[in-house]
């Protein structure tokens, strides 16, 4: 591939970019076995959740062949004495089912739910046979939901009543729906700055830019040096008032690093001074890191918060993400300070779905714009898919002392990171705040450590940076990202720890470094 090739893909989003990949890879040169480290998505899965998914369908057929039963025609279901007859369809001695009564007892005893409205409602759930209802999310749903969210995310903040929830088709979805409403609402618009915590997936940096959007980003770079933490110095750009929103995703993506309390405590202080700031948090890796704390638990007022079930529960195709935001936050204070003119057109916006739409708080603007509003009744994730994130996070209820699959799913890809750094002979990051998901491995340091400097500096200047990204792909099999798409400095690439088997990784490394020989040859030949 000549140089104008490598560069025109360069142009492309880093995960298209991989993806061209992937053809060079199944037939390269040396027929190796191929292998994608580029995706994040784990190839472990909870099984827990799933069987019990499947219990609770097969109980809600048995319920709704009670009312109506002709064929494969059945009919709907009755909550009266509900519980009663799910307690008697479950077997105890069944670990599964055992798993289920547990459920049903947590909810009864910790939660105060009322039992045979959650039965029904898990049962109306994986069945898919009602329009999600309420829009935004299902009544008991959101109980639970509230209390993964603390468990998991919070390190003891009490939000749980505070927080309202909007389930969405993963994280992917809630970004979009994210930024949709911002601008609609008139909190962003475009020549705004929008302050990024670099580097960070990829399309935190595009969307922000795109022609719908046209904002001005602001990089918070975090450094190798600094082994991905963002500095004091970085987060003190937020300082700037024209800075109107901050976006993090937090363990970063690709860093892996998680913010420590001193930046979490950093960040209270800025917002003591800017009380307008508005902050995204994606925290979809949080569990991956002991004692993890979001943002969000620590300036609930000013943050919305993005989570995905995606990756600690092997559940990229299952689409089950969500939106958190507080009672009490600034976007219903923005909203609410908006010229007149700009109130009296969203008043309008929204008076179809609400008698009092002035008083129409902002994440339920998000479930409107969502399906432009005038199909907002019909909003809201598929039930069976809240039913899935109600069973996800029980997994974690019932065991949250000692929760085995979180700290074996963390066991995983600490041993991938491990053996990946080991393969490379290079310096590991041992802080307790990495979550090791994924690493950035730069290819001019390890260039110049095995053959000097003069070498590093002709690697980076004779190569486009696609270069040895198509090489590794069409030579040896393997697939990596560019960095560079997602923030980082040149010769920077991604490897995802997740996605494939935990031999592979020592191979990983062993491609690159026999990649380097092959141009540090030619640069001797030459």
């Amino acid at each position: 591939m000549d140089i104008s090739e490598e560069k025109r893909l360069e142009k492309l989003e880093s995960f298209i970019l991989s993806s061209k990949m992937n053809d060079l890879a199944k037939n390269n040169s040396k027929g190796n076995i191929f292998l994608n480290a580029g995706r994040g998505n784990p190839n472990w899965i909870n099984k827990k959740a799933r069987l019990a998914f499947n219990r609770l369908v097969e109980f809600g057929i048995l319920e709704s062949e009670r009312t109506m039963n002709v064929g494969d025609l059945a009919g709907y279901i009755e909550k009266k004495d509900i519980t009663s007859r799910f307690l008697k369809f479950l077997n105890s001695k069944n670990n599964i089912d055992s798993f289920l009564i547990q459920t049903l007892n947590y909810a009864k005893n910790r939660l105060h739910l009322n039992t045979d409205e959650f039965v029904k409602e898990l049962a109306d759930g994986v069945i898919g046979n009602n329009y999600p209802e309420p829009n935004i999310i299902l009544k008991n749903t959101k109980v639970i939901l509230n209390q993964f969210l603390q468990s998991a995310l919070y390190n003891s903040e009490e939000l749980a009543e505070s927080t309202e929830i909007f389930p969405t088709e993963g994280g992917t979805a809630a970004i979009v729906y994210i930024f949709a409403s911002l601008k609609e609402n008139k909190l962003i618009k475009a020549g705004d700055k929008i302050a990024i915590n670099t580097p960070i997936f990829t399309p935190y940096i595009e969307i922000p830019t795109l022609h719908d959007y046209q904002m001005v980003e602001v990089d918070l770079n975090s450094s190798e040096e600094d082994n991905w933490a963002i500095s004091k110095d970085e987060i003190d750009k937020l300082l700037n008032p024209d800075i109107k929103a901050f976006i993090v995703v937090n363990p970063s993506n690709p860093g892996s690093k998680s913010l420590s309390p001193d930046s979490l405590a950093e960040i209270q202080e800025v917002i003591k001074k800017r009380p307008d700031l508005m902050i995204i948090t994606d925290d979809v890796y949080g569990t991956f890191v002991n004692d993890f704390q979001s943002i969000y638990s620590v300036a609930p007022y000013n943050t919305l918060l993005v989570y995905s079930y995606s990756k600690l529960y092997g559940a990229t195709g299952w689409r089950v993400g969500l939106i958190a935001a507080n009672q009490n936050n600034v976007f219903d204070k923005l909203i609410n300070d908006l010229p007149n003119t700009d109130k009296n057109e969203l008043t309008e916006r929204y008076s179809k779905i609400s008698l009092t739409p002035e008083k129409f708080s902002f994440i339920y603007r998000i479930v409107a714009d969502s399906r432009s509003v005038s199909l907002s009744h019909t909003a809201g994730l598929s039930t069976p898919q809240q039913i899935m994130e109600v069973l996800f996070s029980m997994t974690h209820l019932l065991e949250e002392n000692n929760d085995i699959y979180i700290e074996e799913s963390k066991k995983i890809v600490k041993q991938r990171y491990n053996d990946l750094h080991d393969s490379l002979n290079i310096k590991k990051d041992s802080c307790s705040d990495n979550s090791r998901y994924y690493s950035l491995i730069d290819i001019y340091k390890i260039a110049q450590n095995i053959y000097g400097n003069d070498f590093a500096i002709y690697l980076e200047d004779n190569f486009e940076e696609a270069d040895f990204l198509i090489n590794l792909a069409s030579k040896n099999g393997v697939v990596l990202m560019d960095g560079v798409g997602f923030g980082t400095s040149d010769g920077n690439l991604r490897v995802s720890q997740a996605n494939l088997p935990t031999k592979d990784y020592k191979i990983i490394g062993d491609s690159i470094l026999k990649l380097l020989k092959e141009y540090h040859d030619e640069y001797n030949s030459k």
